[in-house]
């Protein structure tokens, strides 16, 4: 059984840039290119396979026709979605609900998510949780616009790791880079847009009543400890396990021989390059490249000088 390497859909944001094209390669549709939906089945942006027997065929099709490649996997949804997103400017103030509240009112999956930093300008900020104690309080803050009270930022650096559950109150600061693996959902409550206006002059809808719903409050910090494993060729590191995912950072110099301990496993190389060999047949690897390893992919070896994130079911 081959890897599926995937082509994935590139998004247009009021918040994007250009760095997609500039440190990956990727041919970007605009100068404001915020996202790559890289390893996706979600319709809203589904991903094409580009190698083997199953060449054009979106992940999406693929989940729906040959769930065997999937370990025979339950459930109506690809339940994972791995993107790198671009924020030239800062995002929106926003809140992801869980999976009861978004099933209910939205009919698709909550959406916990986890950001490992790619780059980051000096200076560079996300906003992470808030300050509030109650409902009342939150409720409060918002409506009296005491948003440098209410947010709380942080500085960033590249390598960061940040797990962010459904419920935090989170954004992406202007320079940030960032490679996001999320649950397969596209439900966003904005809480506050610094009243930006959109291309046809028109401030952009918030969703106050239902981000009040489903934040967590007060804010938790649910920050997992990395487990690092040096093994000969790299290092390994699994920088969060959950109920979602599991998310490794693999770091390769030489020739490591991983087993397929999950249902399938999802990669994409940050840095570097290198091959991928399975069977004894090679792959070429480089910086911007996303596959993934189906169910019948019991052992593969990774070798070369690069930097790989891995995320399984």
């Amino acid at each position: 059984m081959e890897p599926l390497f995937l082509t994935g859909v590139l998004q247009d944001k009021i918040w994007g840039g250009t760095k997609l094209r500039d440190e990956f390669g990727y041919d970007i549709p605009s100068e404001t290119t915020g996202e790559l939906w890289a390893i996706s089945a979600h319709p809203n942006g589904p991903a094409t396979v580009k190698n083997g027997q199953y060449v054009g065929k979106t992940l999406l099709e693929l989940w729906d026709e040959h769930r065997e490649l999937f370990g025979d996997q339950e459930g109506d949804v690809f339940p994972l979605l791995t993107k790198i997103i671009d924020a030239q400017q800062d995002l929106s103030v926003q809140i992801h609900p869980g999976d009861g509240y978004a099933l209910l009112h939205e009919g698709e999956l909550g959406k916990s998510e986890c950001w490992y930093i790619l780059d980051a300008e000096p200076g560079a900020e996300i906003v992470f949780g808030h300050n509030a104690e109650s409902i009342a309080d939150f409720r409060q803050s918002i409506e009296d616009e005491r948003w440098d009270e209410l947010l709380r930022t942080i500085k960033v650096q590249a390598g960061d790791f940040f797990y962010v559950p459904s419920g935090t109150v989170h954004a992406i600061g202007s320079g940030v880079m960032v490679l996001e693996t999320q649950q397969s959902s596209d439900t966003t409550y904005r809480l506050y847009d610094y009243n930006r206006r959109d291309d046809e002059g028109n401030l952009r809808d918030l969703h106050i009543e239902q981000a009040i719903d489903v934040t967590t409050i007060p804010h938790q910090d649910q920050q997992p400890q990395k487990i690092v494993d040096a093994v000969a060729g790299g290092t390994l590191t699994t920088l969060v396990t959950n109920e979602f995912f599991t998310v490794y950072n693999w770091e390769v110099e030489g020739p490591i021989t991983f087993q397929q301990d999950a249902l399938y496993t999802l990669v994409s190389v940050i840095e570097g390059e290198g091959q991928l060999i399975i069977r004894g047949k090679e792959y070429p690897l480089k910086k911007g490249d996303h596959f993934l390893l189906p169910n019948e992919v019991e052992e593969w070896t990774l070798d070369g000088d690069m930097q790989l994130i891995a995320s399984q079911p």
